[in-house]
């Protein structure tokens, strides 16, 4: 999922580290789920965010596959009003997925996502960009 925050008149990214890979929140389709229900509860697993609004609907942009072709993620776009992000603890894990999170800028972003991630940030640009009144 790639969650926004607005912050005065700027639009924040939220990215999530595990070692030295930025992505935005994301995981494993379960069984008798669909894409859209996984979103949101693997943003809510890694995050804590639960109050998200959709302002531009339920459409989705999907990586190149990668992982030798073995994988493709799917992103929606949704907005936070909230900031505060709990990287919470994945029980089979012992610990969080995540070592850190950030709200960062467009240009924040582009440094920091893998190239795979690139046209999925632009995509969100261009989706935000085209709705000035939010």
């Amino acid at each position: 999922m790639v969650v926004v925050h607005r912050q005065s008149q700027e639009w924040l990214f939220l990215l999530l580290r595990a070692f030295r890979n930025w992505d935005f929140p994301k995981g494993e389709v379960g069984q008798n789920e669909d894409p859209w229900e996984a979103a949101l509860r693997e943003t809510a697993e890694e995050t804590g965010l639960t109050e998200l609004a959709f302002p531009w609907g339920k459409e989705f942009k999907e990586t190149e596959p990668y992982r030798g072709g073995q994988k493709i993620a799917r992103y929606y776009l949704a907005l936070s009003s909230q900031p505060q992000v709990e990287l919470k603890v994945n029980p089979e894990l012992g610990k969080p997925e995540h070592h850190e999170y950030r709200w960062v800028t467009y240009e924040e972003a582009r440094r920091l996502l893998p190239p795979r991630l690139q046209p999925i940030l632009e995509w969100a640009r261009q989706k935000i960009k085209s709705s000035p009144s939010l």
